[in-house]
């Protein structure tokens, strides 16, 4: 055996040697701008710099590097490094870097330069690339006008070859309520001899569901079946599940899921979760089950959201023994413990009334190494108002209040009322203040929660000056009531 490790050496030698010797001044060019984190500085500078030096630099290794400033959403040295290319006289830009810039100046500059962008592209091949990206814009933005106004002209110009324009536009479609066009736009691709692809079928058949046209549903997916040219996956039959489900077809349903179970990789779990989902509407306990045992066939470690998923799916279904089953098997897998794992079985404890174990779970989660987020604050918050824990709530919510300048999460109104009520009926008027004025830096205080505080103030005849103040910055407009709080004490408005 101790022989082995110097060849094992040698051979690790070998093949550091190989990666320094096949590391490109290119790859070093990369790893420059890519460690332009700050926005602010130029990735123009950057390769300018790298030009001055001797280097050489071509359109492919930028346009590599551009792509993957896109995809880490770093648009501006993106654009940089698109724009700076533009003005080398001896680099020339392929229809696809003017569509990647493009989609680039949306992002930074807004859709107006964007569009004084397209229309100074003089060849056909790059509006061609170019036209896809604009056109996603006007879907996003919803803005039907434009969307079929550029569809038009790059009609007009012969510019439409390929489904994805007109997918953006059934898309667009969908989102706007406007199903009946969708069918128009298969009509289109059909005469102007489009192939339709998966996705073609599947919009087409979402908007005959949502027009209530189930047999025409049928109709467009028969239609698939027999199209060589796409391949009837899960996906499709889900579609077709759903679209079943939603009209209270339940056999119909069931028979297309059991149709999409044999089109299930065994490379890739996310269609058995799908399915899962499914299944779990229809109450189908025992499918459920079947398919989570059938996923774990699936190569590699199961990953934590999958586990967050299957307890979702029973605690809909009411199964909370099982849920408790398969939280054990997770826990005693897991590598780092996910809190949000933990969360699904603790709001389920608490919806339950059942008290003692949602505790017993959140001692255990932090004896784990759980690091509580918002939501577990929130069911804990939640749960003891309800129960009328008001030391243990309180506690819970200026836990939870900790988390809210990093996440989007604000307690319900009637949750931020019940707290204000509760310091009201106890005369905690200190507390109260406290409270109240966290709400208001927090940005949601309302005026029924003023008028709470302002109550306290009357009664016990203390001036009330810094919640007229807080309620002027919250711009708050005082009706009749609060006025009459405040006019006995003397406060001036």
């Amino acid at each position: 055996m101790a022989g082995r490790w110097p060849i094992a050496r040698l051979i690790r030698w070998r093949q550091m040697s190989s990666l320094s010797s096949s590391s490109s001044p290119v790859d070093k060019l990369k790893s420059e701008i890519l460690r332009l984190k700050n926005p602010g500085r130029s990735a123009t500078a950057v390769i300018q710099d790298w030009v001055d030096q001797g280097h050489k630099v071509s359109v492919p290794e930028l346009r590599r590097i551009s792509i993957q400033l896109l995809k880490s959403k770093r648009f501006n040295h993106a654009l940089q490094i698109l724009t700076w290319m533009e003005t080398q006289s001896n680099l020339r830009l392929s229809p696809v870097d003017h569509g990647i810039r493009l989609e680039s100046i949306i992002k930074v500059n807004g859709m107006l330069e964007a569009e004084q962008y397209f229309e100074h592209l003089s060849d056909t091949a790059s509006r061609k690339a170019a036209c896809l990206p604009l056109l996603h814009s006007y879907v996003v933005e919803r803005n039907i006008e434009k969307a079929e106004a550029l569809m038009q002209k790059l009609g007009g110009l012969g510019l439409i070859v390929s489904p994805h324009p007109y997918n953006e536009m059934m898309k667009l479609y969908m989102a706007t309520v406007q199903f009946g066009k969708v069918p128009l736009v298969i009509q289109q691709m059909r005469n102007n001899k489009i192939p339709l692809t998966v996705l073609s079928y599947n919009l087409c058949m979402n908007a005959y569901a949502k027009l209530s046209a189930i047999a025409s549903v049928e109709i467009v997916y028969k239609e698939m079946v027999n199209d060589e040219n796409v391949q009837v996956g899960w996906s499709t039959l889900s579609t077709l599940a759903n679209i079943y489900m939603k009209a209270g077809l339940v056999d119909k349903a069931k028979f297309a899921l059991s149709n999409a179970e044999e089109k299930l990789s065994n490379c890739n779990r996310l269609g058995y979760f799908f399915l899962i989902t499914q299944y779990t509407s229809l109450k189908c306990k025992e499918d459920v089950l079947r398919l989570w045992r059938a996923s774990k066939g699936v190569a590699g470690r199961i990953p934590s959201t999958n586990y967050m998923h299957m307890l979702l799916c029973l605690v809909k279904l009411g199964d909370l023994v099982e849920a408790e089953r398969i939280f054990r098997e997770w826990e005693s897998n897991c590598f780092r413990y996910d809190v949000r794992v933990s969360n699904v079985l603790l709001g389920a404890y608490m919806r339950n009334g059942m008290v003692d174990k949602a505790e017993s779970l959140h001692q255990h989660t932090l004896e784990r190494g759980g690091c509580p987020n918002y939501k577990t604050w929130e069911i804990l918050m939640e749960g003891r108002l309800k129960n009328q824990k008001m030391d243990e709530a309180i506690e819970a919510m200026k836990q939870g209040f900790t988390t809210l300048q990093d996440c989007h999460w604000r307690p319900s109104d009637d949750t931020v009322m019940a707290f204000a009520e509760y310091f009201e009926r106890q005369q905690k008027i200190e507390d109260a203040n406290w409270y109240i004025r966290v709400i208001h830096n927090l940005g949601f205080a309302s005026l029924p929660l003023y008028k709470s505080l302002l109550r306290m103030h009357h009664y016990a005849r203390r001036s009330a000056s810094h919640v007229l103040e807080m309620m002027e910055k919250d711009k708050i407009e005082m009706d009749d009531e609060t006025s009459a709080l405040v006019r006995p004490i003397n406060v001036s408005l």
